[in-house]
């Protein structure tokens, strides 16, 4: 034998011992982290799996609850909504909290669907579903036409940048109007018009608000600058007296239309979310 083969031999043998030296050292670490890797891929496909089945458990209890809440037993689609909110996982407690609130303004209860809506928006850490919230509860407010009371709910919301800005200041006017601060209601109306990011649905609400208010002498503070005596009264004083009733939809949830909003939530994209 050569001593090249030798020499090889040798350097074989070495090579198999460090080998097996290492493998009896970090073998066992080695398998633990495969282990380890197929129980972490089999938790995560566990716990989605899981997800999924009380997502749509939660999604199927909601609409059977909405389709009670379509007809005439509203205690029978207020206690499906309490399972919901109990048992519903995702966005579908929130959901049916907003249904509930609805559906005690739909039977005439108002204090207790503000209430609702209340305690929703002080429960919630979602600055826009509170925020949601708080403008669907002054709405139910304006025909009481108590100012405080919905300045304290959307007095916040009115700034330059809140996306339900142009909500809280309709609540706000027709509050006034009612309240029979006109001047201050003609005001807060010209503020939407003047806002480029209204809609044109709530710019043909406001628009014949405002005719109604300047036909029952209501000056704007612009107009008082320019003419402290104030512009002449207009001659339409037999204008028909304007409709201050929130939209029929004010009261829904935002899986069917937010009042006034400048966009609405439907309960597709609602269950997408909740999912």
């Amino acid at each position: 034998m050569s001593n090249d083969t030798l020499l090889r031999e040798v350097d074989d043998e070495l090579r198999g011992d460090r080998m097996r030296a290492l493998w009896k050292r970090f073998g066992p670490y080695v398998i633990g982290a495969a282990v380890a890797i197929v129980l972490i891929v089999a938790v995560n496909e566990g716990w989605a799996w899981w997800q999924k089945s009380n997502a749509a458990r939660s999604s199927d209890q909601f609409y059977a609850a909405l389709e009670l809440a379509e007809g005439t037993d509203l205690a029978a689609a207020q206690e499906a909504l309490d399972k919901v909110i109990a048992e519903g996982s995702g966005g579908y407690p929130t959901l049916a909290r907003f249904r509930q609130a609805s559906l005690l303004a739909k039977d005439g209860k108002i204090a207790e669907a503000v209430a609702a809506y209340d305690a929703l928006a002080n429960a919630e850490t979602n600055p826009r579903i509170r925020e949601l919230a708080l403008a669907l509860g002054a709405y139910l407010l304006v025909d009481g036409a108590d100012v405080a009371a919905v300045r304290q709910r959307v007095g916040g919301l009115m700034t330059p940048d809140n996306p339900m800005r142009n909500a809280a200041r309709e609540a706000m006017g027709l509050t006034q109007y009612k309240a029979g601060e006109i001047n201050a209601a003609l005001e807060i109306f010209e503020v939407i018009l003047n806002d480029a990011t209204a809609s044109q649905e709530l710019r043909g609400r406001v628009q014949i608000f405002v005719a109604q208010l300047m036909a029952e002498g209501a000056v704007s503070s612009a107009a008082s600058a320019t003419d402290p005596a104030g512009p002449a009264t207009p001659s339409v004083s037999d204008a028909p007296a304007m409709e201050v009733t929130p939209p029929a939809d004010a009261a829904a949830p935002a899986i069917e239309a937010a009042p006034a909003a400048d966009a609405a939530t439907t309960p597709a994209e609602g269950e997408a979310a909740a999912n």
